[in-house]
C-alpha cells in the first residue's frame, strides 16, 4: 500500500507531468487545472513497446524497464516542448505507483520523485486504475459520482461503485481471465500475431453475425462476477473442428467479440442497479472497442442513463491519467515523502479520499 501525505491543499492551478510506466507503454502528460475539459491535457505522448516484445510473443519485464529508462527522459522533453512549457513551469509531478511490473514502476517512480526533489514541488503515487477510471472526467461533458465504473482491460475486469473520487467499492471481478486477456489468448490460439486482442477485434469487423453463438458466461445466475476462460476454450474448440478458412477465423472472431460485448452489457445494469444510479463509465483498453461502446450505449439509452467514455487513445495505458489523477490528489494536499516507493499489487479500495 502506498500511503500519502498531507500537504497544503492547493487552492491555485497546477500544471501536473503525468509519468505511466507500469508495464510496456512509456506515458507522459501535462495536466492543467486552469482549464476545463480536454482543454486541461496540454500535450500528452505515449511510447509503445509493442515492437519489442511481439518477438517474444508477449511482455518481457526487464526488456520493459530497459526500455522505460531509454525513452522516458526525451518523452518528457518532447511532451514539455508540445505543451510549450519548461520544467520550471511544473506544480507537481504524478506517477504510476501501483500495480504493474515492479522494475518499470521504479522506473518512472524514481524519475518522478528526482525530479520533483529538483524543482522542489510535491509529487503524488497514482493507483494505475484509478488513473483508468478518472480518465473519461478529462472530456468536455465529464460524469459527477455518484456512477459505476467498468473497468476492462488486459489485465482487469471489474464493476466498481463510485460514490465520490477515492470511494471506491468492488461490486465485482473476473475470476479468471480479464476480457482483453481472453482477447490476447484467443487470437493466439487462432494463430493471429501479437498483440492479439486488437487483431482479433480488426477480424471481427468482416465476420457475419449469429455465424458462431458462444456462451455469455455466468449471466445464468444472479452475481456481478465474470469468467472469460471458458469462453477461450469454446472458441478454441469451434476453431479445431472448422475448416479454417478465412472467413470462418473472421466468422469465429466476431463470435467471440459479441459474446464479450454482451455479457458485459448484460452485467453492467445489474451493476447499476446495485449502486442504484444510471451513469456508467467504461476505461481501460478494452473500452476502446467500438462493439462493446455501441452495445453498452444502447443499453445505458434504454434505461434512461448515461454510458461515458474517453477518447480512444486514453483507453490504453498513457501518462494523461495519471497526470489528471494526480492534480486531483496533489490539489487535496495529498502527496508522497522522498521515499520511492511502488506497490506491484494495490488494492483500490485502500485509497484514501478527495475531500
Amino acid at each position: 500500500m502506498i500511503a500519502a501525505g498531507l500537504g497544503p491543499v492547493q487552492d491555485s492551478a497546477m500544471k501536473v507531468l503525468g509519468i505511466e510506466s507500469s508495464c510496456d507503454e512509456t506515458g507522459v502528460a501535462v495536466y492543467d487545472t486552469a482549464l476545463t475539459g480536454a482543454a486541461g491535457l496540454r500535450a500528452h505522448a505515449v511510447y509503445s513497446q509493442i515492437a519489442l516484445h511481439a518477438e517474444y510473443g508477449g511482455v518481457v519485464p526487464e526488456l520493459a524497464s530497459r526500455d522505460h529508462v531509454r525513452k522516458l527522459l526525451p518523452l518528457i522533453r518532447q511532451t514539455l516542448a508540445e505543451a510549450g512549457l519548461s520544467t520550471a513551469d511544473l506544480d507537481g509531478v504524478a506517477y504510476t505507483a501501483g500495480p504493474g511490473l515492479v522494475g518499470a514502476l521504479l522506473v518512472g517512480a524514481g524519475t518522478a520523485r528526482a525530479l520533483a526533489w529538483a524543482l522542489e514541488v510535491p509529487a503524488v503515487g497514482v493507483h494505475h486504475m484509478e488513473g483508468h477510471l478518472l480518465a473519461p472526467l478529462m472530456e468536455d461533458d465529464p460524469p459527477a459520482p455518484p456512477f459505476v465504473a467498468l473497468l476492462v482491460s488486459g489485465g482487469h475486469t471489474q464493476l466498481v461503485a463510485v460514490e465520490a473520487i477515492g470511494r471506491y467499492r468492488l461490486l465485482g471481478e473476473t475470476l479468471d481471465d480479464a476480457a482483453g486477456e481472453a482477447f490476447d489468448k484467443t487470437a493466439k490460439l487462432m494463430g493471429l500475431p501479437y498483440p492479439g486482442g486488437p487483431q482479433l477485434a480488426a477480424l471481427a469487423e468482416q465476420g457475419a453475425p449469429g455465424a458462431f453463438r458462444f456462451a455469455r458466461p455466468m449471466t445464468d445466475r444472479p452475481g456481478l462476477d465474470f469468467s472469460f476462460s471458458g469462453l477461450k476454450t469454446q472458441v478454441l474448440l469451434a476453431w479445431q473442428q472448422s475448416d479454417q478458412l478465412p472467413q470462418t477465423k473472421a466468422d469465429i472472431a466476431r463470435g467471440f467479440e459479441d459474446a464479450v460485448a454482451e455479457t458485459l452489457a448484460i452485467k453492467c445494469p445489474r451493476g447499476l442497479d446495485a449502486a442504484g444510479c444510471d451513469t456508467l463509465v467504461v476505461a481501460g483498453g478494452v473500452g476502446a472497442n467500438r462493439r462493446l461502446r455501441a452495445r453498452l450505449q444502447e443499453m445505458c439509452a434504454q434505461r434512461g442513463g448515461r454510458a461515458c467514455f474517453p477518447r480512444p487513445a486514453l483507453c490504453t495505458d498513457n501518462g494523461a491519467m495519471i497526470a489528471f489523477a494526480g492534480a486531483l490528489r496533489l490539489q487535496a494536499g495529498q502527496q508522497e515523502d522522498a521515499q520511492v516507493k511502488v506497490a506491484p499489487r494495490w488494492d483500490m479500495a485502500q485509497l484514501p479520499a478527495v475531500d
